[in-house]
């Protein structure tokens, strides 16, 4: 899946790419929408929005979320809901990109993909810059990606 596919205004990093919809800004700070293509395996490490609520809708692909403790798979026409201050993170498990829409209420952390991008910086060597510019959108990073140690219970 290439970035036409999310349009002129696209961008990637670590191979997933992300094309903000709905800024912060035409919101009125209220919510962000990104939509996002990552490859089949990718998933972040596992984190806390400690400022905002996170949605995801599946529009294609299917992902397992860890949310907590809990584990859960979703597929295309699926929602999962990430209070904040949930500890979470999510996979990507078909063999097939998944796109889905990113929401976050309040609105902001979409430029957090933005600075990474532009930054270049990849994970797990540039970590202590990705986690002292994740502060600033208060993000904390809390442990590995799913598959990395994490188990269903």
């Amino acid at each position: 899946m290439n970035e036409s596919l999310l349009g002129p205004d696209a961008f990637e990093w670590l191979g997933v790419h992300y094309r903000t919809i709905l800024t912060t800004e035409d919101s009125g700070g209220t919510l962000s929408i990104t939509d996002s293509v990552s490859p089949p395996g990718s998933g972040p490490p596992r984190h806390i929005h400690h400022d905002a609520d996170e949605s995801f809708v599946m529009l294609t692909g299917d992902a397992e979320f860890w949310l907590a403790g809990k584990t859960v798979s979703c597929g295309p026409g699926g929602t999962v809901f990430v209070p904040r201050g949930t500890e979470h993170t999510f996979r990507v498990i078909s063999d097939v990109p998944a796109r889905h829409l990113v929401i976050l209420t309040p609105g902001g952390f979409e430029r957090f993909f933005v600075d990474m991008a532009a930054g270049d910086f990849r994970i797990p060597e540039d970590m202590a810059q990705i986690e002292q510019i994740a502060a600033g959108h208060n993000l904390t990073f809390t442990g590995p990606p799913l598959g990395a140690d994490l188990q269903e219970t």
